[in-house]
């Protein structure tokens, strides 16, 4: 389970709580313009590119992002999509053949916009090729913006799709169209009390704030933690400055996090938020927290050689950090 948002308040702000039950060797990672990409079924070689930062495993030099942003602002966030992605077996040799680990450095590469991205996108030919034996494809959709907009890119067995996010949210399952159309059951939701329209001729009156969103899910679902987000996402007010635009994202994020023993698999494990994070897209900076420690960090891409070719590589401090008052 995930929970991807994306906004715009002065900066543009991107990120998500990334849900699991286990950890992937998850760590902060600068991919600086001279780090070289090849791609298992594409001639193509980036030996110069865009710049990039975000969370991922590094494998044999290689960053597996689960989600990123490049130096000009372009996000992308793969998120669980069980049951429904799907890759085809087939070569084409009139698309770019591209599998689901390199999708993320394939688009930021060279993307300045969204634009960049449809275009290539309409070349896309989504293989079924994973990284290793080891690591088999995770069945994913994803979550992709600029500062202007985003958008969603699902892959089934009925081709690739390609969804307009106006609500600039993404969970999981069902797929999006489901969750644009569900939005509908909700308008009547308001950050505001309500009147009384039960029956007017009854004194029917408030007994508490917030009673206007009666009815929001509260569950761990994703369709839940859709209305949820976008409800949180788009009502939420913004105090002014970097340090209240991160505090009231990490806030909406938060709305949406899962607990600890509140979500238990089949196999039974834990599903919890193993790692929120937030990126301002136009400073290039990666704020994230942990589940173990709520204080937020922050790695600055931009404070990096970004002309150099190594991976810079930053552990996640899972230490919680208290601060004592007397």
């Amino acid at each position: 389970m995930c929970t991807s948002i994306t906004l715009k308040h002065g900066d543009t702000y991107f990120g998500r709580n990334l849900d699991l039950e286990y950890h992937f060797g998850e760590r902060v990672v600068i991919t600086p313009r001279n780090h070289t990409f090849t791609f298992r079924k594409n001639p193509a070689v980036y030996k110069e590119h865009l710049a990039m930062i975000g969370m991922a495993t590094v494998a044999g030099d290689y960053p597996l992002y689960a989600e990123a942003a490049n130096e000009k602002g372009v996000y992308v966030a793969g998120l669980y999509f069980p049951g429904n992605a799907w890759y085809t077996d087939e070569i084409k040799e009139d698309k770019d053949n591209i599998t689901p680990f390199e999708l993320i450095p394939w688009l930021l590469s060279y993307s300045t916009c969204l634009d960049d991205v449809r275009k290539l996108l309409n070349r896309i030919n989504l293989i079924n090729i994973p990284f290793s034996d080891k690591m088999p494809l995770a069945g994913l959709h994803w979550h992709i913006a600029d500062k202007e907009a985003s958008i969603v890119l699902e892959s089934t067995k009925d081709g690739i799709k390609i969804y307009d996010d106006p609500v600039g949210v993404l969970t999981n399952n069902p797929p999006f169209d489901f969750q644009l159309n569900n939005l509908r059951q909700y308008m009547n939701l308001t950050p505001h009390q309500p009147e009384n329209s039960f029956a007017k001729e009854l004194p029917l009156t408030t007994f508490g704030v917030g009673m206007g969103a009666i009815g929001l899910p509260g569950d761990n679902s994703p369709a839940s933690r859709f209305v949820k987000a976008a409800f949180g996402r788009n009502n939420a007010v913004f105090e002014d400055g970097e340090e209240g635009s991160v505090s009231e994202f990490f806030h909406i994020l938060d709305s949406v996090v899962s607990v600890r023993g509140t979500v238990i698999t089949a196999e039974g494990k834990y599903d919890i938020t193993t790692y929120s994070s937030c990126i301002n897209g136009d400073k290039g900076i990666y704020y994230y927290k942990t589940y173990e420690n709520s204080r937020v960090n922050a790695v600055d891409m931009h404070r990096e050689d970004l002309d150099s070719e190594g991976l810079k590589i930053y552990e996640l401090d899972t230490r919680q950090d208290i601060k004592f008052a007397n």
